[in-house]
Protein backbone atom coordinates (compact mmCIF):
# COMPACT_ATOMS: atom_id res chain seq x y z
CA UNK A 1 0.00 0.00 0.00
CA UNK A 2 0.92 3.45 -0.78
CA UNK A 3 2.62 5.22 1.95
CA UNK A 4 -0.09 8.43 2.97
CA UNK A 5 2.58 10.78 5.34
CA UNK A 6 3.46 14.03 4.04
CA UNK A 7 7.15 13.76 2.18
CA UNK A 8 7.09 10.42 1.36
CA UNK A 9 4.36 9.65 -0.99
CA UNK A 10 5.85 6.99 -3.85
CA UNK A 11 5.40 9.31 -7.02
CA UNK A 12 7.77 6.06 -9.01
CA UNK A 13 4.66 4.12 -8.52
CA UNK A 14 1.99 6.50 -8.19
CA UNK A 15 2.85 7.19 -12.05
CA UNK A 16 3.75 4.15 -13.56
CA UNK A 17 0.29 3.26 -12.44
CA UNK A 18 -0.98 6.27 -13.94
CA UNK A 19 0.71 5.39 -17.34
CA UNK A 20 -0.15 2.34 -17.20
CA UNK A 21 -3.84 2.80 -17.80
CA UNK A 22 -3.76 6.58 -19.21
CA UNK A 23 -1.60 6.41 -22.47
CA UNK A 24 -3.44 3.85 -23.66
CA UNK A 25 -6.45 5.61 -23.58
CA UNK A 26 -5.02 8.94 -24.28
CA UNK A 27 -3.86 6.98 -27.16
CA UNK A 28 -7.36 5.05 -28.00
CA UNK A 29 -9.12 8.97 -27.55
CA UNK A 30 -6.55 10.61 -30.05
CA UNK A 31 -7.07 7.99 -32.79
CA UNK A 32 -10.78 9.21 -32.03
CA UNK A 33 -10.52 12.34 -32.59
CA UNK A 34 -8.24 11.78 -35.55
CA UNK A 35 -10.17 9.97 -37.25
CA UNK A 36 -12.79 13.25 -36.83
CA UNK A 37 -9.71 15.36 -37.70
CA UNK A 38 -9.14 13.55 -41.26
CA UNK A 39 -12.56 13.17 -42.03
CA UNK A 40 -12.64 17.22 -41.87
CA UNK A 41 -9.25 17.06 -44.04
CA UNK A 42 -10.34 14.67 -46.50
CA UNK A 43 -14.17 16.76 -46.42
CA UNK A 44 -12.31 20.05 -46.96
CA UNK A 45 -11.63 20.02 -51.01
CA UNK A 46 -15.41 19.53 -51.25
CA UNK A 47 -15.37 23.31 -50.01
CA UNK A 48 -15.57 25.57 -46.48
CA UNK A 49 -19.74 24.95 -46.57
CA UNK A 50 -19.24 21.06 -46.29
CA UNK A 51 -16.67 21.48 -43.34
CA UNK A 52 -19.22 23.95 -41.48
CA UNK A 53 -22.09 21.59 -42.13
CA UNK A 54 -19.91 18.31 -40.90
CA UNK A 55 -18.74 20.57 -38.05
CA UNK A 56 -22.60 21.34 -37.19
CA UNK A 57 -23.24 17.73 -37.19
CA UNK A 58 -21.09 16.89 -35.08
CA UNK A 59 -22.29 19.26 -32.15
CA UNK A 60 -25.43 16.88 -33.06
CA UNK A 61 -23.36 14.00 -31.57
CA UNK A 62 -21.66 15.63 -28.73
CA UNK A 63 -25.55 16.22 -27.64
CA UNK A 64 -25.87 12.83 -28.16
CA UNK A 65 -22.71 12.41 -26.23
CA UNK A 66 -24.09 14.59 -23.69
CA UNK A 67 -26.98 12.13 -22.92
CA UNK A 68 -24.95 8.97 -22.69
CA UNK A 69 -22.03 10.06 -20.18
CA UNK A 70 -23.98 10.88 -17.57
CA UNK A 71 -24.52 6.50 -17.64
CA UNK A 72 -20.77 6.12 -18.27
CA UNK A 73 -19.73 8.41 -15.29
CA UNK A 74 -22.17 6.52 -13.24
CA UNK A 75 -21.72 3.21 -14.64
CA UNK A 76 -17.39 3.79 -14.08
CA UNK A 77 -18.49 4.79 -10.60
CA UNK A 78 -19.61 1.39 -9.77
CA UNK A 79 -17.47 -0.98 -12.05
CA UNK A 80 -14.21 1.26 -10.56
CA UNK A 81 -15.37 0.52 -6.82
CA UNK A 82 -16.70 -3.30 -7.17
CA UNK A 83 -13.57 -3.87 -9.24
CA UNK A 84 -11.37 -2.58 -6.33
CA UNK A 85 -13.94 -4.35 -4.03
CA UNK A 86 -13.54 -7.54 -5.99
CA UNK A 87 -17.48 -7.88 -6.43
CA UNK A 88 -17.89 -9.54 -9.81
CA UNK A 89 -21.78 -9.59 -9.25
CA UNK A 90 -21.84 -6.16 -8.82
CA UNK A 91 -19.66 -5.07 -12.21
CA UNK A 92 -22.22 -7.49 -14.03
CA UNK A 93 -24.84 -6.11 -12.73
CA UNK A 94 -23.88 -1.97 -13.01
CA UNK A 95 -22.62 -3.42 -16.85
CA UNK A 96 -26.15 -4.43 -17.80
CA UNK A 97 -27.80 -1.33 -16.56
CA UNK A 98 -25.24 0.87 -18.12
CA UNK A 99 -25.85 -0.69 -21.46
CA UNK A 100 -29.65 -0.65 -21.42
CA UNK A 101 -29.88 3.32 -20.33
CA UNK A 102 -27.00 4.50 -23.27
CA UNK A 103 -28.38 2.06 -26.03
CA UNK A 104 -31.65 4.04 -25.00
CA UNK A 105 -30.30 7.14 -25.82
CA UNK A 106 -28.45 5.85 -28.96
CA UNK A 107 -31.78 4.99 -30.44
CA UNK A 108 -33.48 8.54 -29.74
CA UNK A 109 -30.61 10.24 -31.37
CA UNK A 110 -30.39 7.47 -33.99
CA UNK A 111 -33.72 7.44 -34.83
CA UNK A 112 -33.39 11.64 -35.52
CA UNK A 113 -31.03 11.33 -37.37
CA UNK A 114 -32.10 9.01 -39.90
CA UNK A 115 -35.82 9.83 -40.26
CA UNK A 116 -35.71 13.48 -38.88
CA UNK A 117 -32.39 15.16 -40.29
CA UNK A 118 -34.28 18.55 -41.88
CA UNK A 119 -35.30 19.46 -38.06
CA UNK A 120 -31.90 18.80 -36.23
CA UNK A 121 -30.04 20.69 -39.32
CA UNK A 122 -32.77 23.65 -38.87
CA UNK A 123 -31.60 23.72 -34.80
CA UNK A 124 -28.24 24.61 -35.63
CA UNK A 125 -28.03 26.80 -37.93
CA UNK A 126 -30.30 29.18 -40.43
CA UNK A 127 -28.12 28.45 -43.37
CA UNK A 128 -29.70 26.63 -46.23
CA UNK A 129 -26.84 25.65 -48.17
CA UNK A 130 -25.09 24.05 -44.96
CA UNK A 131 -28.31 22.75 -43.82
CA UNK A 132 -28.71 20.82 -47.02
CA UNK A 133 -25.43 19.22 -46.73
CA UNK A 134 -26.03 18.34 -43.25
CA UNK A 135 -29.18 16.15 -43.71
CA UNK A 136 -27.28 13.94 -46.48
CA UNK A 137 -25.06 13.19 -43.73
CA UNK A 138 -27.23 12.64 -41.19
CA UNK A 139 -29.43 10.49 -43.07
CA UNK A 140 -26.35 7.73 -43.19
CA UNK A 141 -24.55 8.69 -40.31
CA UNK A 142 -27.24 8.37 -37.91
CA UNK A 143 -27.26 4.48 -38.18
CA UNK A 144 -23.50 4.61 -36.89
CA UNK A 145 -24.73 5.96 -33.22
CA UNK A 146 -25.99 2.40 -32.25
CA UNK A 147 -22.67 0.99 -33.23
CA UNK A 148 -20.53 3.68 -31.40
CA UNK A 149 -22.33 3.99 -28.00
CA UNK A 150 -22.29 0.20 -27.51
CA UNK A 151 -18.75 0.60 -28.19
CA UNK A 152 -18.52 3.37 -25.97
CA UNK A 153 -20.33 0.47 -22.90
CA UNK A 154 -18.28 -1.89 -23.65
CA UNK A 155 -14.86 0.16 -23.67
CA UNK A 156 -15.35 1.40 -20.19
CA UNK A 157 -16.22 -1.28 -18.57
CA UNK A 158 -12.35 -2.15 -19.86
CA UNK A 159 -10.97 0.73 -18.90
CA UNK A 160 -12.45 0.65 -15.07
CA UNK A 161 -10.90 -3.11 -14.94
CA UNK A 162 -7.59 -2.31 -16.28
CA UNK A 163 -8.14 -4.01 -20.06
CA UNK A 164 -6.95 -0.46 -21.74
CA UNK A 165 -5.93 -2.23 -24.44
CA UNK A 166 -8.35 -3.87 -26.74
CA UNK A 167 -10.39 -0.59 -27.26
CA UNK A 168 -7.11 0.75 -28.07
CA UNK A 169 -6.17 -2.11 -30.41
CA UNK A 170 -10.35 -1.73 -31.90
CA UNK A 171 -9.83 1.97 -32.08
CA UNK A 172 -6.79 1.46 -34.53
CA UNK A 173 -8.65 -1.00 -36.50
CA UNK A 174 -11.50 1.78 -36.75
CA UNK A 175 -9.10 4.92 -37.73
CA UNK A 176 -7.45 2.55 -40.56
CA UNK A 177 -10.60 1.55 -41.67
CA UNK A 178 -11.95 4.78 -41.31
CA UNK A 179 -9.42 6.63 -43.44
CA UNK A 180 -9.50 3.94 -45.79
CA UNK A 181 -13.15 4.05 -46.57
CA UNK A 182 -13.01 7.73 -46.79
CA UNK A 183 -10.77 7.70 -49.66
CA UNK A 184 -13.19 5.05 -50.97
CA UNK A 185 -16.57 6.58 -50.86
CA UNK A 186 -15.94 10.62 -50.75
CA UNK A 187 -13.95 10.43 -54.19
CA UNK A 188 -15.08 7.08 -55.59
CA UNK A 189 -12.26 5.44 -55.83
CA UNK A 190 -11.54 1.19 -57.01
CA UNK A 191 -14.98 1.49 -58.79
CA UNK A 192 -16.88 2.66 -55.86
CA UNK A 193 -19.49 5.80 -56.56
CA UNK A 194 -18.35 9.05 -55.57
CA UNK A 195 -20.59 10.31 -52.55
CA UNK A 196 -19.17 13.17 -51.44
CA UNK A 197 -20.35 13.92 -47.71
CA UNK A 198 -22.13 11.17 -47.80
CA UNK A 199 -19.51 8.95 -48.59
CA UNK A 200 -17.86 10.44 -45.48
CA UNK A 201 -20.83 9.01 -43.34
CA UNK A 202 -20.86 5.17 -44.68
CA UNK A 203 -16.91 5.36 -44.13
CA UNK A 204 -17.84 6.30 -40.71
CA UNK A 205 -20.57 3.77 -40.04
CA UNK A 206 -18.59 1.26 -41.62
CA UNK A 207 -15.56 2.07 -39.19
CA UNK A 208 -17.71 2.05 -36.12
CA UNK A 209 -19.10 -1.67 -36.98
CA UNK A 210 -15.72 -2.83 -37.32
CA UNK A 211 -14.49 -0.93 -33.59
CA UNK A 212 -17.20 -2.93 -32.31
CA UNK A 213 -16.81 -6.12 -33.52
CA UNK A 214 -13.09 -5.65 -32.83
CA UNK A 215 -13.66 -5.22 -28.83
CA UNK A 216 -15.50 -8.51 -29.24
CA UNK A 217 -13.76 -10.43 -30.66
CA UNK A 218 -10.90 -9.49 -28.16
CA UNK A 219 -12.83 -9.78 -25.23
CA UNK A 220 -13.88 -13.21 -26.22
CA UNK A 221 -10.22 -14.10 -26.74
CA UNK A 222 -8.95 -12.84 -23.92
CA UNK A 223 -11.62 -14.71 -21.66
CA UNK A 224 -13.11 -11.14 -20.60
CA UNK A 225 -16.17 -12.96 -18.54
CA UNK A 226 -17.82 -9.97 -17.31
CA UNK A 227 -19.30 -8.79 -21.07
CA UNK A 228 -20.39 -12.46 -21.77
CA UNK A 229 -22.36 -13.14 -18.23
CA UNK A 230 -25.43 -12.14 -19.81
CA UNK A 231 -27.80 -13.14 -17.25
CA UNK A 232 -25.56 -11.64 -14.65
CA UNK A 233 -26.04 -8.18 -16.42
CA UNK A 234 -29.85 -7.92 -15.54
CA UNK A 235 -29.83 -9.61 -12.56
CA UNK A 236 -31.56 -6.42 -10.99
CA UNK A 237 -33.52 -5.60 -7.46
CA UNK A 238 -35.29 -2.70 -6.33
CA UNK A 239 -32.72 -1.76 -3.57
CA UNK A 240 -29.54 -2.05 -6.48
CA UNK A 241 -31.60 0.21 -9.06
CA UNK A 242 -32.12 2.52 -6.61
CA UNK A 243 -28.71 2.74 -6.04
CA UNK A 244 -27.75 2.87 -9.43
CA UNK A 245 -29.83 5.65 -10.64
CA UNK A 246 -29.45 8.10 -7.29
CA UNK A 247 -25.80 7.94 -7.80
CA UNK A 248 -26.30 8.39 -12.20
CA UNK A 249 -29.41 11.02 -11.40
CA UNK A 250 -26.84 14.31 -10.60
CA UNK A 251 -24.58 13.16 -13.51
CA UNK A 252 -27.15 12.78 -16.24
CA UNK A 253 -28.42 15.72 -15.02
CA UNK A 254 -25.16 17.64 -15.16
CA UNK A 255 -24.45 15.95 -18.91
CA UNK A 256 -28.17 16.28 -20.17
CA UNK A 257 -28.26 20.18 -18.92
CA UNK A 258 -24.88 20.92 -20.08
CA UNK A 259 -25.50 19.19 -23.37
CA UNK A 260 -28.50 21.61 -24.13
CA UNK A 261 -26.55 24.64 -22.61
CA UNK A 262 -23.59 23.88 -25.19
CA UNK A 263 -26.23 23.16 -28.26
CA UNK A 264 -27.86 27.10 -27.50
CA UNK A 265 -24.11 28.24 -27.59
CA UNK A 266 -23.25 26.01 -30.97
CA UNK A 267 -26.81 27.79 -32.07
CA UNK A 268 -25.75 31.19 -31.10
CA UNK A 269 -22.45 30.44 -33.51
CA UNK A 270 -24.40 29.04 -36.09
CA UNK A 271 -25.79 32.33 -36.38
CA UNK A 272 -22.32 34.02 -37.76
CA UNK A 273 -20.82 33.94 -41.01
CA UNK A 274 -19.95 30.70 -42.99
CA UNK A 275 -16.60 31.71 -42.42
CA UNK A 276 -16.78 31.59 -38.76
CA UNK A 277 -19.01 28.51 -38.39
CA UNK A 278 -16.20 26.62 -40.85
CA UNK A 279 -13.56 27.74 -38.29
CA UNK A 280 -15.65 26.83 -35.55
CA UNK A 281 -15.91 23.17 -37.39
CA UNK A 282 -12.31 23.21 -37.48
CA UNK A 283 -11.60 24.49 -33.59
CA UNK A 284 -14.48 21.68 -32.45
CA UNK A 285 -12.20 19.00 -34.18
CA UNK A 286 -8.56 20.09 -32.58
CA UNK A 287 -10.19 20.88 -29.41
CA UNK A 288 -11.67 17.12 -29.40
CA UNK A 289 -8.17 16.37 -30.01
CA UNK A 290 -6.77 17.97 -26.88
CA UNK A 291 -9.82 16.70 -25.36
CA UNK A 292 -9.38 13.45 -26.39
CA UNK A 293 -5.79 13.19 -25.13
CA UNK A 294 -6.64 14.75 -21.46
CA UNK A 295 -9.54 12.28 -20.86
CA UNK A 296 -7.38 9.46 -21.02
CA UNK A 297 -6.11 10.70 -17.85
CA UNK A 298 -8.98 12.16 -16.15
CA UNK A 299 -10.46 8.50 -17.00
CA UNK A 300 -6.97 6.97 -15.30
CA UNK A 301 -7.45 9.02 -12.10
CA UNK A 302 -11.37 8.49 -11.98
CA UNK A 303 -9.93 4.61 -11.32
CA UNK A 304 -6.57 5.14 -9.61
CA UNK A 305 -8.83 7.10 -7.07
CA UNK A 306 -11.89 5.09 -7.38
CA UNK A 307 -10.56 1.72 -6.98
CA UNK A 308 -8.79 3.08 -4.04
CA UNK A 309 -12.61 4.01 -2.02
CA UNK A 310 -13.87 0.34 -3.65
CA UNK A 311 -11.06 -0.94 -1.21
CA UNK A 312 -10.79 1.03 1.29
CA UNK A 313 -7.70 3.01 0.71
CA UNK A 314 -9.58 6.13 1.95
CA UNK A 315 -5.87 8.02 2.45
CA UNK A 316 -4.47 6.72 -0.81
CA UNK A 317 -7.37 8.33 -2.97
CA UNK A 318 -7.16 11.62 -1.39
CA UNK A 319 -3.76 11.96 -1.98
CA UNK A 320 -3.71 10.43 -5.41
CA UNK A 321 -6.94 13.12 -6.40
CA UNK A 322 -4.33 16.13 -4.73
CA UNK A 323 -1.80 15.36 -7.25
CA UNK A 324 -3.67 14.07 -10.48
CA UNK A 325 -5.48 17.62 -10.59
CA UNK A 326 -2.18 19.56 -11.04
CA UNK A 327 -0.53 16.87 -13.07
CA UNK A 328 -3.08 16.47 -15.54
CA UNK A 329 -3.42 20.85 -15.71
CA UNK A 330 0.52 20.56 -16.49
CA UNK A 331 0.57 17.88 -19.25
CA UNK A 332 -2.63 19.75 -20.88
CA UNK A 333 -0.32 22.81 -21.07
CA UNK A 334 2.05 21.51 -22.36
CA UNK A 335 -0.46 19.69 -25.59
CA UNK A 336 -1.62 23.10 -25.90
CA UNK A 337 1.89 24.67 -26.90
CA UNK A 338 2.50 21.92 -29.21
CA UNK A 339 -0.66 22.65 -30.86
CA UNK A 340 -0.52 26.55 -31.37
CA UNK A 341 3.25 25.61 -32.50
CA UNK A 342 1.32 23.52 -35.67
CA UNK A 343 -1.65 25.14 -35.84
CA UNK A 344 -1.23 27.23 -39.17
CA UNK A 345 -0.48 23.51 -41.19
CA UNK A 346 -2.91 22.35 -39.52
CA UNK A 347 -6.04 25.37 -40.22
CA UNK A 348 -4.41 25.38 -44.05
CA UNK A 349 -4.91 21.53 -44.23
CA UNK A 350 -8.34 21.92 -43.69
CA UNK A 351 -9.23 24.67 -46.16
CA UNK A 352 -9.26 27.42 -43.76
CA UNK A 353 -8.14 30.60 -45.95
CA UNK A 354 -8.22 34.69 -44.87
CA UNK A 355 -11.23 35.29 -42.37
CA UNK A 356 -12.09 31.51 -41.78
CA UNK A 357 -8.02 31.20 -40.79
CA UNK A 358 -8.27 34.16 -38.64
CA UNK A 359 -11.19 33.28 -36.88
CA UNK A 360 -9.88 29.55 -36.26
CA UNK A 361 -6.67 30.63 -34.51
CA UNK A 362 -8.57 33.02 -32.21
CA UNK A 363 -10.46 30.14 -31.08
CA UNK A 364 -7.19 27.91 -30.92
CA UNK A 365 -5.21 30.68 -28.96
CA UNK A 366 -7.95 31.30 -26.04
CA UNK A 367 -8.71 27.99 -26.05
CA UNK A 368 -5.09 27.08 -25.20
CA UNK A 369 -5.15 29.53 -22.01
CA UNK A 370 -8.54 28.88 -21.09
CA UNK A 371 -8.29 24.98 -21.13
CA UNK A 372 -6.04 24.54 -18.25
CA UNK A 373 -8.26 25.81 -16.02
CA UNK A 374 -11.16 24.30 -17.83
CA UNK A 375 -9.15 20.75 -17.52
CA UNK A 376 -8.68 21.37 -13.99
CA UNK A 377 -12.43 21.28 -12.93
CA UNK A 378 -13.31 17.99 -15.23
CA UNK A 379 -10.30 16.22 -13.61
CA UNK A 380 -12.04 17.34 -10.16
CA UNK A 381 -15.44 16.38 -11.03
CA UNK A 382 -14.39 13.33 -12.40
CA UNK A 383 -12.72 12.05 -9.63
CA UNK A 384 -15.37 12.94 -7.35
CA UNK A 385 -17.81 11.08 -9.70
CA UNK A 386 -15.48 7.80 -9.45
CA UNK A 387 -15.12 8.33 -5.30
CA UNK A 388 -19.29 8.49 -5.02
CA UNK A 389 -20.09 12.25 -4.90
CA UNK A 390 -21.84 13.23 -7.81
CA UNK A 391 -23.79 16.06 -6.50
CA UNK A 392 -21.42 19.03 -5.82
CA UNK A 393 -19.75 19.46 -9.31
CA UNK A 394 -22.73 18.86 -10.94
CA UNK A 395 -24.75 21.24 -8.99
CA UNK A 396 -21.90 23.85 -9.55
CA UNK A 397 -21.33 23.42 -13.20
CA UNK A 398 -25.32 23.23 -14.12
CA UNK A 399 -25.91 26.87 -12.09
CA UNK A 400 -22.99 28.37 -13.19
CA UNK A 401 -24.13 27.04 -17.04
CA UNK A 402 -27.38 28.77 -16.72
CA UNK A 403 -27.17 31.67 -14.45
CA UNK A 404 -23.46 32.72 -15.72
CA UNK A 405 -22.64 31.41 -18.98
CA UNK A 406 -25.54 31.24 -20.88
CA UNK A 407 -27.17 34.65 -20.21
CA UNK A 408 -23.83 36.40 -21.37
CA UNK A 409 -23.90 34.03 -24.60
CA UNK A 410 -27.20 34.97 -25.51
CA UNK A 411 -26.63 38.70 -24.56
CA UNK A 412 -23.56 38.84 -26.13
CA UNK A 413 -24.57 36.83 -29.41
CA UNK A 414 -28.18 38.38 -30.01
CA UNK A 415 -28.75 41.44 -28.25
CA UNK A 416 -25.57 43.19 -28.10
CA UNK A 417 -24.23 41.98 -31.61
CA UNK A 418 -20.99 41.51 -30.39
CA UNK A 419 -17.85 40.07 -32.21
CA UNK A 420 -17.44 36.04 -33.01
CA UNK A 421 -14.74 36.26 -30.52
CA UNK A 422 -16.51 38.27 -27.29
CA UNK A 423 -18.72 35.15 -27.88
CA UNK A 424 -16.86 32.70 -27.63
CA UNK A 425 -14.69 34.03 -24.21
CA UNK A 426 -18.76 34.35 -23.12
CA UNK A 427 -18.66 30.41 -23.40
CA UNK A 428 -16.50 29.73 -20.43
CA UNK A 429 -16.33 32.96 -18.13
CA UNK A 430 -17.57 30.56 -15.76
CA UNK A 431 -14.74 28.55 -15.06
CA UNK A 432 -11.98 30.64 -12.68
CA UNK A 433 -14.96 30.87 -10.35
CA UNK A 434 -15.68 27.11 -10.29
CA UNK A 435 -11.98 26.46 -10.24
CA UNK A 436 -11.29 27.94 -6.79
CA UNK A 437 -14.80 26.59 -5.08
CA UNK A 438 -13.57 22.85 -6.92
CA UNK A 439 -10.41 23.18 -4.87
CA UNK A 440 -11.53 23.90 -1.46
CA UNK A 441 -13.86 21.10 -1.88
CA UNK A 442 -11.27 19.07 -3.31
CA UNK A 443 -9.13 19.47 0.20
CA UNK A 444 -11.95 18.96 2.43
CA UNK A 445 -12.41 15.31 1.66
CA UNK A 446 -15.86 15.29 1.61
CA UNK A 447 -16.30 13.80 -1.71
CA UNK A 448 -15.35 10.51 -0.64
CA UNK A 449 -18.08 8.70 -0.47
CA UNK A 450 -17.67 4.69 -0.92
CA UNK A 451 -20.72 2.27 -2.08
CA UNK A 452 -18.66 -0.96 -1.19
CA UNK A 453 -18.54 -2.25 1.99
CA UNK A 454 -14.57 -1.94 2.78
CA UNK A 455 -15.47 1.33 1.48
CA UNK A 456 -17.59 2.16 4.04
CA UNK A 457 -16.09 0.37 7.15
CA UNK A 458 -12.85 2.92 6.25
CA UNK A 459 -14.77 5.90 6.22
CA UNK A 460 -15.53 6.95 10.25
CA UNK A 461 -11.55 6.37 10.77
CA UNK A 462 -10.96 8.38 7.41
CA UNK A 463 -12.84 11.08 8.32
CA UNK A 464 -11.51 11.38 12.19
CA UNK A 465 -7.82 11.32 10.40
CA UNK A 466 -8.37 13.47 7.74
CA UNK A 467 -10.09 16.60 9.36
CA UNK A 468 -7.01 16.95 11.73
CA UNK A 469 -4.68 16.38 9.33
CA UNK A 470 -6.47 19.37 7.22
CA UNK A 471 -6.18 21.31 10.53
CA UNK A 472 -2.54 20.45 10.46
CA UNK A 473 -1.99 21.73 6.54
CA UNK A 474 -3.99 25.00 7.31
CA UNK A 475 -1.55 26.16 10.58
Amino acid sequence: MEQRTRGTFPWREFLKNLAVIAIPIAVQNLLTTTASMVDTMMVAPLGELSVGALGLCAQFSSLMFSGYWGFVGGGMLFFSQYYGAKEDDGIERAYGMTWACMMTVATVFGCLAIFAPEFVMGIYTDKAVIQEIGVNYLRIVGFAYFFQVFSMAMSCLLRSTERVRIPLIASVASVGANLFLNWVFIYGNLGAPAMGIRGAALATTCAAVINLLTIYLLAWKTNFHYLFHVRGHFRWNAEFVRSYFVKCFPILCNEILIGVGNMVINVTLGRQSEQVIAALAVFRTLEGLIIGFFAGFSNAASILVGTCVGAGELDTAFERAKRLVYLCSGVIAGVNVLLLMVHGPILRGMSLEGASYKAGTTFLIFFAVISVIRMGNWIQNDTYRASGDAVYGTTLEIVFMYVMTLPCVLLSGFVLHLPYWAIFLCCYIDEPVRYVLMQIHLYSGKWIRPVTGPGRAALPEFSRKHGRRVQEEKA
